[in-house]
């Protein structure tokens, strides 16, 4: 998985977005944004005195520095000051400034570093309930009844597929594969060799296992952490199941090998793969990197046509924190400030367009832009069924890496290469304090 977020995260349906804007309500119109969570425009902030509050954040696109425009020219006497520190820098300043009184009053964050902010985080002052009604995903968030930060949007995994080769193949949209076995029969037509050579690979997950196997797994019912919410649940036999699935794509079906684009990210971009798995980011990369690949998306084939657990495990970009150190004039200020931007629906639609992801707002959901972008069209189905297990360790997906790595470079059985990443699991989150959320999702 990459990073999500970062400058370069701006994709090619932005123009679409740039002038979409949800109109609001007759009755709305004048004066009130939003549906269950509800701003007044025309109500004072800080009883009209001027009052300045730092804006943090990483990111130039950042939806709510577009947003603070708008909201100062509301409130006149309220400054934004937006401070943009470099993503790596971001994370050692935030936390050392939110430890005193002079830190920012509200700022970005990433759902990737809860553990790291949530002792500074003031909830929100707005009813647990009115967020749950007008945005998706928000039981994860919720802590003692409050909420600190949710998601305001959502990506996930999806098959990339290379349209030349798709149409050399002879395969049309029908052909859209909807479960495992269909797409299996798929790859083997879109697979080419020259004697015992790999010339063209069906299907490439070379790169993508440590992503691939938490949503196949999901798709099952089978969670990445046991009961306790703090065991990893990696050595069983869905993980079993699973890995020899896709190991037997290449040893059984040959339609890839651990050897032909061992990067399969690369593989796809020289076109020498016709599908891969991949995520939102990935659209981007194709964009600026392999401008020529005619690519299509469709959703992630599942095991059965019925409905899954779960599609996948999705990763979402975050609405902003109070700082809960900052004063009360400020924190007062701040929280006025993230309802504005959690009632406009162009804090959504913004946020979409930056982060190349699918908003969890319901009220535009529907917007046509959205609608019409390859990889957002196809996760719109798929959203109220996603997963966030929450920002678990690194070791969920290097060691998970490694187990499959070890099966297919070094020729170890898939129970002993389960085992051994169990162990590594087990041993590399023995002191750390992480919970999964999953349970929330049951």
């Amino acid at each position: 998985m990459k990073k999500p977020l970062m400058k370069s995260l701006l994709v090619a349906f932005s123009a679409l977005l740039a002038t979409s804007v949800v109109p609001l309500s007759s009755a709305q119109a004048n004066d009130t944004l939003g549906q269950k969570v509800q701003y007044d425009t025309k109500a004072p902030v800080n009883d009209g005195k001027d009052v300045s509050i730092q804006y943090w954040t990483w990111n130039d696109g950042d939806p709510a520095i577009k947003l603070a425009e708008s909201y100062q020219k509301l409130h006149p006497n309220v400054k934004i000051e937006v401070v943009n520190h470099p993503w790596d820098d971001y994370w050692t300043k935030l936390p050392l400034a939110l430890q005193g009184s002079d830190g920012p009053a509200i700022f970005n964050i990433h759902n990737s570093q809860d553990k790291l902010l949530s002792s500074y985080l003031e909830a929100y002052d707005i009813p647990t309930e009115d967020l749950k009604a007008d945005f998706t995903g928000v039981e994860p968030h919720v802590v003692d009844g409050k909420v600190n930060y949710l998601d305001i949007v959502m990506n996930t995994g999806n098959i990339y597929y290379n349209k030349k080769m798709w149409q050399a193949a002879g395969l049309t949209d029908k052909d859209i594969p909807k479960t495992w076995d269909e797409f299996r029969e798929v790859a083997k037509k879109l697979t080419i060799k020259e004697g015992d050579n790999l010339v063209q690979a069906g299907f490439n997950w070379n790169g993508s296992y440590a992503g691939l196997y938490q949503g196949l797994n999901y798709q099952k019912g089978t969670l990445l952490f046991q009961e306790d919410g703090t065991t990893p649940n990696y050595n069983n036999e869905t993980t079993k199941e699973n890995l020899k699935f896709l190991v037997d794509l290449y040893e059984v079906d040959g339609v890839g090998s651990k050897d032909f684009g061992t990067d399969d990210t690369q593989s796809f971009g020289n076109q020498q793969s016709a599908m891969v798995y991949k995520w939102g980011w990935f659209a981007n990369e194709l964009k600026t990197k392999y401008p020529d690949v005619e690519y299509g998306v469709f959703a992630t084939p599942t095991f059965s046509k019925d409905q899954p657990f779960a599609y996948d495990r999705y990763n979402g970009e975050s609405t902003p924190g109070i700082n809960k150190n900052q004063s009360e004039e400020q924190r007062k200020v701040a929280q006025d400030f993230l309802k504005y931007l959690l009632a406009n629906d162009q804090y959504s639609l913004e946020a979409a367009k930056a982060y190349a992801s699918y908003p969890t707002k319901n009220s535009v959901q529907e917007d046509k832009s959205l609608k019409s972008d390859p990889v957002l069209s196809v996760i719109a189905p798929r959203i109220k069924k996603l997963i966030w297990p929450g920002p678990f360790p690194a070791t969920m997906e290097t060691s998970a890496k490694k187990a499959a790595e070890e099966v297919l470079y070094n020729g170890v059985d898939l129970d002993s290469a389960l085992e051994n990443a169990q162990r590594q699991m087990e041993r590399d989150m023995r002191n750390e304090s992480f919970k999964s959320l999953e349970s929330a999702y049951q």
